[in-house]
């Protein structure tokens, strides 16, 4: 954010705040654009960080991140850490569904964690969250990575 002071005629002073992209759009109640971020936390485990606003114009970018970590990654786990995300539309909803899906299609497996409340309430709405792993901390996340690859999830699964 950067300040400007304008003087009139008068010698009155004006602030005008000179607004980055992201609070204008803010201001006038529009969804900010997403990015994806990504890390590999160990080999064929990824964490994606999507951020901004998950929905039909956006959802591409998510898909494509998606699409990559499976093809060139190899990906055979990925976690969303949804910190970030402040909306998602059906069309968001359709990408993690279709990532679960593909990653069960290769005998992985996907999860997400720190969902914001009003992002938690469009899966259970859904009825989405029973068949997905939701973790609220990376802590909980580790634990369930190392029981999953001592094989000792199998028993909490159940």
């Amino acid at each position: 954010m950067h300040r400007i002071l304008l003087m009139c005629n008068h010698n009155c002073s004006v602030e005008i705040r000179h607004l980055c992209v992201f609070e204008l759009l803010l201001l006038k109640g529009e969804k900010m654009p997403l990015t994806v971020s990504s890390s590999e936390k160990m080999p064929r485990v990824f964490i994606l960080y999507p951020a901004g606003s998950l929905d039909s114009n956006t959802y591409g970018v998510l898909e494509k991140k998606v699409e990559y970590l499976l093809r060139e990654g190899q990906a055979k786990h990925i976690t969303f850490d949804m910190a970030g995300v402040d909306y998602i539309s059906s069309m968001g909803v359709r990408v993690v569904l279709k990532a679960q899906k593909e990653l069960k299609k290769l005998g992985g497996s996907l999860t997400m964690m720190n969902l914001q409340p009003q992002i938690k309430k469009v899966f259970e709405i859904l009825n989405a969250l029973p068949s997905l792993k939701v973790f609220a901390s990376i802590q909980e996340l580790d634990s369930y990575l190392d029981a999953m690859q001592t094989g000792s999830h199998l028993a909490n699964d159940e």
